[in-house]
C-alpha cells in the first residue's frame, strides 16, 4: 500500500529485513557446539537503525504534499501555481483513505519494532537469571557431594577401627543401652546447666515477646501454617505462641526437657531437626524458628538446615535464628564456652550471607540483650566504645522471608 503512493520506498525490502531478523531469531536445535553458548538478544544495532530510517523515510513520504516534486517544475512540465494548488488538493482527496492506512500501517510497525525490543531485554535479564541459578545449583550439588563422601569417609574408618577393636561386635540391644545409658547423663546435665546459666522461665518469655509482631505481620500461625520451633527446649516460645492463639510445634532431642513441655501441654516430639525438616511437604510451614540452636551444629549441617528451611516454607514464610553474639568479647572470649556443646560463634554477616546465599530475601540482624547499664562506664568516647565491644548485645537473631 505504501508503495502505491510512494514509489520511493521500497516495502518489500523492508519487510524481507524484518524476515530475516525474526529467521535468525528461532530457537536452533539443541548441540553440544551450542550448549554452553549464550545466544544472541536483540537485533544487530547496525540493522535497528536501517529500520527506523526505513520507517522516518516511508512517514515522511506519506505526508500531505504541499508542493509539486521539482522534476515536475521543470521545462516542459511547468504549469502554473493555481493549477499546481488544484492538482495537489485533488492528489491529496483521492489517496486520503490510502494515506491513513499508510500512517497506520507504520505505527503498527513502530509499535512492533519498539515491542520486540522491550522483549528481547526481557529475555536477556531472563537468560542472565537462569545463568545465575545455573551456577549456583551447580556449587550446591557439588558441596553437597563433597560434603557426603567426607562423611563416608569418616564412618567408614569408624567402623574399621571398631571392627579390629572388638573381637565381636556388640549386639544392637547393648549399643541402644550404652546410648540410652549416655544420653540420660547428658540430658540431665544440660537440662541443670541451662537452669544455672540461661536464666528463669518467665525471663526467657519476656524476651520473646520481641518476635511477636513479626509473626503477626507475616499472618501465620494457623493449622495449615503452623511455627516449627527447633530445638525447642524448655518450651517458653511454644508456651507464649499458645497463649498468642498460634499453632506451634516443637522438636528436641532432650527427652527431659520434653517431659517439661509435656507437663505444660505443649505440642512436641523427640526428633532431629534436620532429618525433620527434610520429611516435611513443600511450603507446608509459616515459619521455622531456632533459638541458641544453631552454634551447637556442624557448619555443613547448618547449611542443609537452611536450605531445608527455604524449602519447607510458603511463600512470605520467615525464619528466626538467635544465638550469642561473638561481637561482644566478653561473650565471644567466656561466656559461649560456658556451654560446651557449643561449637564455634558465628559472627552474624556470616550467618546473614547463608541466609542470602541459601535464598532468602529482606534478611536482617536485630541486637539483643545488652548488659545493664549498670555496667557500662561514661565520660568519653573511649568509654562508649568499650562499652559496645565488651556490654553492648549479648544475642543477635538473623530474620529473612521466603520470595
Amino acid at each position: 500500500m505504501i508503495e502505491a503512493n510512494n514509489p520511493e520506498i521500497d516495502v518489500d525490502d523492508l519487510m524481507e529485513k524484518v524476515r530475516e531478523e525474526v529467521a535468525k531469531r528461532q530457537t536452533k536445535p539443541f548441540t553440544k557446539e551450542n550448549a554452553n553458548r549464550q545466544p544472541s538478544i536483540g537485533i544487530n544495532p547496525l540493522l535497528a537503525h536501517q529500520i527506523q530510517a526505513f520507517l522516518n523515510n516511508a512517514e515522511s513520504k506519506s505526508q500531505v504534499r504541499t508542493e509539486f516534486p521539482e522534476k515536475l517544475n521543470r521545462f516542459p512540465f511547468t504549469l502554473s501555481r493555481r493549477f499546481q494548488k488544484f492538482v495537489l488538493r485533488l492528489y491529496a482527496f483521492l489517496f486520503k483513505e490510502q494515506r491513513a492506512v499508510n500512517f497506520s500501517l507504520i505505527q503498527a510497525l513502530r509499535e512492533s519494532f519498539a515491542l520486540n525490543q522491550q522483549l528481547s531485554e526481557q529475555i536477556a535479564d531472563l537468560q542472565s537469571q537462569l545463568k545465575s541459578i545455573d551456577e549456583r545449583y551447580v556449587k550446591n550439588h557439588i558441596d553437597i557431594k563433597n560434603d557426603l563422601a567426607q562423611q563416608q569417609q569418616l564412618v567408614d574408618c569408624i567402623l574399621d577401627e571398631v571392627k579390629c577393636r572388638l573381637p565381636e561386635l556388640l549386639k544392637s540391644e547393648q549399643l541402644q543401652k550404652l546410648i540410652n545409658q549416655n544420653t540420660g547423663l547428658v540430658d540431665a546435665f544440660y537440662v541443670a546447666l541451662e537452669d544455672k546459666f540461661r536464666g528463669s522461665r518467665e525471663e526467657i518469655i519476656e524476651r520473646l515477646k520481641v518476635y511477636l509482631p513479626r509473626i503477626a505481620q507475616a499472618e501465620i500461625g494457623i493449622k495449615n501454617l503452623p511455627i516449627l520451633d527447633l530445638g525447642c527446649g524448655r518450651g517458653e516460645w511454644l508456651e507464649l505462641l499458645r497463649d498468642e492463639g498460634y499453632v506451634a510445634r516443637g522438636l528436641d532431642i532432650n527427652q527431659l526437657m520434653l517431659d517439661q513441655c509435656n507437663t505444660k501441654y505443649l505440642d512436641v516430639i523427640e526428633a532431629d531437626a534436620l532429618t525433620y525438616l527434610k520429611s516435611q511437604p513443600d511450603a507446608s510451614l509459616g515459619a521455622v524458628t531456632g533459638f541458641h540452636l544453631i552454634e551447637h551444629l556442624p557448619f555443613s549441617v547448618l547449611i542443609n538446615l537452611i536450605e531445608e528451611s527455604v524449602r519447607v516454607l510458603k511463600q512470605g514464610g520467615l525464619v528466626i535464628f538467635e544465638t550469642p553474639n561473638p561481637q561482644n568479647a566478653l561473650v565471644g572470649t567466656h561466656n559461649f564456652y560456658i556451654d560446651p556443646s557449643h561449637l564455634k560463634p558465628l559472627p552474624s554477616a556470616l550467618v546473614k550471607f547463608m541466609l542470602e546465599h541459601s535464598g532468602f530475601e529482606q534478611v536482617e540482624i536485630i541486637n539483643l540483650h545488652p548488659y545493664d547499664e549498670s555496667f557500662k562506664l561514661s565520660g568519653s568516647p573511649v568509654a562508649e566504645r568499650f562499652n559496645e565491644y565488651f556490654y553492648g548485645s549479648q544475642d543477635y537473631a538473623v530474620i529473612g522471608y521466603k520470595p
